[in-house]
């Protein structure tokens, strides 16, 4: 079955990040995934099996880094480790692709290429 967006978000520039988090009690994830899903950049997020956090949220409004806060401010926080930061300077390198592409504006390739201010 395929899950029917949020009509505010662009299908295009939606980003889904995996995070590990740790520290937070069964009624906080509850009310922390239900927050999440009432954020309007948050697409969809549900709260998996050993404490693993599944998000889908709008990349040109929001970050992951955004996302690192909000579970902080919740009392949680990252799983630690090797894999963990190599994952988030990934999600970061992303983030940074999709934002840029969501402001490029294309030029037609029979015309001269727009110059650099």
């Amino acid at each position: 079955m395929t899950k029917a967006y949020k009509a505010t978000n662009q299908e295009q520039f939606l980003l889904r990040r995996k995070l590990t988090v740790e520290g937070l009690t069964e009624t906080q994830w509850e009310d922390f995934i239900q927050e999440l899903n009432n954020h309007p950049c948050v697409d969809f997020a549900e709260g998996k099996a050993e404490d693993q956090l599944v998000v889908t949220f709008d990349g040109t409004h929001w970050s992951t880094d955004e996302l690192i806060n909000l579970i902080e401010a919740q009392g949680g926080r990252l799983k630690r480790g090797w894999w963990q930061r190599r994952r988030l300077a990934w999600y970061r390198f992303t983030d940074d692709n999709v934002r840029a592409n969501a402001k490029h504006e294309p030029f037609c390739c029979s015309k001269i290429p727009p110059m650099k201010k």
